[in-house]
């Protein structure tokens, strides 16, 4: 204290200057980082960042120039969120997922979703999932043929560690298998599998499709699942390349639809719908349905299904519809489906009607389609990709394939997607056919009855208890749609 008073008054001035100083410098820190806090909670923009300033370390008007060009780089990077390299999750891994999806491709593409979903819910090393080698198709193809699996693993890496194989270590042990319970929650993995994994250290799934809820699931878990399907499951770069080339061609004449006519064997044998087939053809798909054990309904009264709308529409229904809802004979339509029953003959009516049809084979060399031929999948992922990028999608029936490309075209920006009321329809078509309507009074029905039906924004329809009565999830993952919604409210105020 003593030297303090006798120091010279610059010197005493100069300390007590420099802690004003050091006090003003630690006053800003501490109000910077307060403001940088509340900001980030409130969600308010960020205060300029500090490298925006311009720096005192360059000493040069260069210096300067650089600093302000960062700036607006930050800025502007900011402005349009530039993609974030994913991190790799570390984590302790509770065992090893294995699963063998079952049915078509779009019954494997929402199966592989929902494990992705269930092994990062229970921090689950995955193994790339097994595809279905024994249903009707009987298509050899593994997950490599279909999908991108490199795009796969890495596109999921901040989230679930995914490898090709198991550890040797466990090739000489059969691995435990089982069927998971059906639409159920994540809590049911949670206490009911978790311990089997813990125990077993590697779980087989043998039956993967529509094991997770539709409704019910945290937001994140809603939201991963969209990820693993519009982002994570790319085709393998051949299936892209000839669907590109595809879309082209279909896009050189400018507007086009894709039917997707689910008129096919398998679908008419299990579902009992023989509307418009002859005795013979219904004895036929009768046999198939009981040859196939775990098509488990056998006896099936056709006409009633048909009544409750529960049967695909046949060509000549569908011909009936398109020009119902008033599109021109020279419509572009690109069938996607395999093999018509009844062959070209049963297309005899759409194709007078419409005669401007499109499929593989006419976009499709058939050196580049040969390599397909065999592998039903594979071509079904040809189909899809167009189903996508299409003017408008329209499915006879809707099964999978129609609510995944549905789903599918409302993340996109809500492409238009007629889902035909198949009940109503067919008492239509009944009551034309019968003559007790007149070909405008059809017409007029049919708009109106689609007027609400065209892929507009909506939640999904949950019925607790009732999963299979609800809608689908991955027909409106409407959680993951927020993005998609802005894109559509955009272009409708372009267009105004």
């Amino acid at each position: 204290m003593a030297r303090h008073k006798n120091s010279p008054p610059a010197i005493r001035r100069r300390g007590v200057g420099m802690l004003r100083w050091a006090g003003r410098v630690a006053s800003s820190i501490v109000l910077w980082t307060v403001l940088l806090h509340f900001s980030s909670i409130l969600g308010l923009p960020r205060p300029p960042l500090l490298a925006a300033r311009p720096s005192c370390l360059g000493g040069g008007s260069g210096s300067n120039s650089s600093a302000s060009s960062a700036a607006v780089t930050v800025v502007a990077a900011e402005d349009v969120a530039p993609p974030v390299v994913p991190r790799r999750r570390v984590y302790k891994s509770n065992g090893y997922l294995l699963i063998s999806c079952n049915g078509g491709l779009n019954q494997m593409r929402a199966a592989i979703c929902d494990m992705v979903t269930v092994a990062r819910y229970l921090n689950l090393t995955m193994v790339v999932p097994e595809l279905d080698k024994q249903s009707f198709w009987a298509d050899p193809s593994d997950f490599g043929d279909i999908f991108d699996v490199n795009h796969f693993i890495n596109s999921l890496q901040d989230e679930v560690k995914i490898i090709r194989e198991l550890p040797q270590k466990f090739n000489r042990k059969v691995p435990f298998s089982m069927q998971p319970i059906s639409w159920s929650s994540e809590k049911y993995y949670l206490r009911q599998i978790l311990p089997l994994v813990r125990k077993h250290k590697v779980v087989r799934f043998s039956r993967t499709d529509s094991r997770l809820a539709n409704n019910g699931l945290p937001l994140k878990f809603q939201k991963l699942r969209c990820h693993a399907n519009y982002n994570a499951l790319q085709f393998a770069p051949s299936i892209e390349a000839l669907g590109k080339k595809m879309i082209s061609a279909l896009r050189k004449t400018g507007y086009f639809i894709v039917l997707h006519l689910r008129y096919e064997m398998d679908m008419l044998a299990f579902s009992g719908c023989t509307h418009g087939c002859s005795d013979e053809e219904t004895a036929e798909l009768t046999r198939m349905r009981y040859a196939y054990p775990w098509w488990k309904e056998k006896e099936i009264d056709s006409e009633k299904k048909r009544l409750e709308g529960l049967c695909p529409l046949t060509p000549g229904e569908t011909t009936l519809v398109l020009k119902a809802l008033g599109f021109p004979k020279g419509t572009r339509i690109y069938i996607a489906s395999g093999e018509i029953y009844g062959g070209e003959k049963r297309l005899t009516v759409l194709k007078t009607e419409f005669p401007n049809i499109v499929r593989k084979e006419m976009l499709l060399s058939a050196d580049e389609l040969r390599p397909f031929q065999k592998h039903s999948t594979q071509m079904a992922a040809l189909d899809y990709l167009v189903s996508v990028a299409s003017d408008v999608f329209i499915p006879s029936n809707d099964g999978n394939m129609a609510k995944v490309v549905e789903g599918h075209r409302r993340f996109m920006g809500f492409y238009k997607t007629i889902q035909l009321d198949r009940k109503r329809l067919v008492e239509l078509i009944d009551l034309l056919e019968d003559q007790e309507l007149s070909w405008d009074e059809f017409s007029t029905a049919v708009k109106e009855l689609h007027e609400g039906r065209m892929s507009e924004p909506t939640k999904r329809k949950a019925i607790p208890g009732q999963p299979k009565e609800e809608d689908y999830f991955y027909a409106n993952p409407h959680e993951c749609l927020g993005a998609a919604r802005k894109r559509r409210e955009k272009l409708k105020h372009t267009e105004t």
